[in-house]
């Protein structure tokens, strides 16, 4: 009752927040007359994202090319780390290592989004197979190799599986892609824990590699009986069909959506989450409890320097920088929604504002921004929930519904108590009028007495 409750409050408090968060002072654009161009390299999961952000914001900014290298996040942290592009981007957080030797990086936040679990079966047409993470697991693992193994079979019982081998692909670059995969699987299997662990690269027992989200998607989309992990995006653009996943809880094969992966966010508090310029090695959104939460769910981080001479040598240029990751992690937002991802929420956003205010070109500070205390105050207390108005009619209606019967007698003895307090007072005020009423009428006193 009381995180249902917490969560309905939060709601309101970022939603109040919402306001301050959109008359804060923004970056200054890039410089009229020069042309800029900005190299990023990365993780293929934000790629159609990203490349609907180029495509945008050069329509506000014609003189700024923005240039991305759909390479996956091991190529990325790899290109941030060598410093040979102005910001990398991975789906995995840097490990204490990678951190180690590339000192000085900002997580920024720049989106969310879910990893599904795509397949080709002929005899299954449509998106919604029933699998559980151990289902997962296990045919990773290549213990599961038939589709009619009783594991899956058991699991959908209105559904004839073919005897046929699964024919399993994964990646074959370093991929944020497949941290998420693989954090999860580390999670919901022991044996793959203590076996293949997570990584953006691990020791797979089985499969056919293929580079890219793009790879993957084109080898499952192509090959009878594949299962494959992709970003939803990709699923979506591939016209794949994608299994439904069973939740944390084990009470209820969720499919991947916007809401879903929208209420395994919900989940987190924000407090959770460090600053932009703090250790996000432990960061983790897979197998987020909650009944409809799609426990595939994971952030995706744009890494930049926070002494941005390291990999932008113009400090104009750095500054045109600074206003694209700021315009990708605020407006560039409402573009989310219709390639399936989900906008950061406004106080992940103010994460992302306060590590680019850190950015400094040769010890001088860009970006002057101050978030009001109030702002502070608000998103210190709020969880990650977006502030949408229309959701939060529906979660108060879910917080009715869901109030515990000690809940209901407390509001109960509550209205018992100030319905005696409210007929105290009145039985009050009705004995001091008839106390002045009888000091005005002498016989009526007497009458009274006698």
């Amino acid at each position: 009752m009381k995180k249902i409750l917490s969560i309905t409050l939060s709601i309101l408090l970022v939603a109040g927040t919402l306001a301050p968060f959109a008359n804060a002072q923004v970056p200054e654009p890039p410089k009229a007359g020069t042309d800029f161009a900005i190299n990023g390299a990365g993780a293929t999961f934000p790629y159609p994202l990203i490349d609907t952000w180029r495509v945008e914001y050069k329509k506000l900014y014609p003189n700024v090319n923005l240039n991305y290298q759909s390479i996956g996040s091991g190529g990325g942290v790899k290109q941030h780390t060598e410093k040979t592009v102005n910001f990398g981007a991975s789906d995995a957080p840097l490990t204490k290592k990678e951190s180690e030797l590339a000192p000085g990086t900002l997580h920024i936040p720049e989106t969310i989004g879910s990893v599904v679990l795509a397949y080709y079966l002929p005899e299954v047409p449509k998106s919604g197979l029933k699998l559980t993470g151990e289902n997962v697991a296990d045919i990773y693992l290549g213990k599961i190799k038939k589709w009619n193994d009783p594991k899956i079979q058991e699991n959908n019982p209105d559904i004839k599986l073919p005897d046929r081998n699964i024919i399993v692909v994964r990646r074959s670059d370093g991929s944020g892609t497949t941290y998420v995969f693989t954090d999860y699987l580390s999670k919901v299997s022991k044996e793959w824990d203590q076996k293949v662990g997570k990584g953006k690269s691990v020791p797979w027992p089985t499969g056919v590699g293929a580079a890219g989200n793009e790879g993957v998607a084109w080898a499952t989309r192509n090959t009878k009986y594949a299962i494959g992990y992709v970003e939803l995006a990709y699923a979506f653009q591939n016209e794949m069909t994608f299994a439904h996943i069973q939740n944390a809880e084990k009470t209820k094969f969720v499919e991947p959506s916007l809401e879903t992966v929208f209420a395994a966010v919900n989940s987190f508090s924000i407090n959770q989450l460090p600053r932009a310029e703090g250790d996000w090695s432990e960061v983790s959104i897979t197998n987020a409890p909650g009944e409809n939460s799609y426990p595939l769910a994971s952030f995706s981080y744009l890494l930049v320097y926070e002494n941005i001479e390291k990999s932008v040598n113009d400090k104009e240029k750095a500054k045109a920088l600074i206003h694209l990751l700021h315009w990708m992690i605020t407006d560039g937002q409402k573009f989310s929604k219709p390639l399936l991802y989900d906008p950061l929420p406004p106080v992940v956003q103010e994460i992302g504002k306060q590590g680019l205010a850190r950015i400094k070109y040769n010890g001088e500070q860009l970006w002057n921004y101050k978030p009001t205390s109030a702002v502070k105050a608000e998103a210190s207390k709020a969880t990650i929930n977006s502030a949408v108005k229309s959701e939060i009619k529906s979660d108060v209606k879910t917080l009715d519904a869901k109030k515990s019967a000690e809940q209901k007698k407390l509001e109960i003895k509550k209205k018992v108590e100030e319905l005696k307090k409210k007929k105290a007072a009145e039985a009050k005020k009705k004995a001091e009028d008839l106390k002045k009423q009888t000091i005005k009428t002498p016989a009526a006193k007497t009458s009274a007495s006698k």
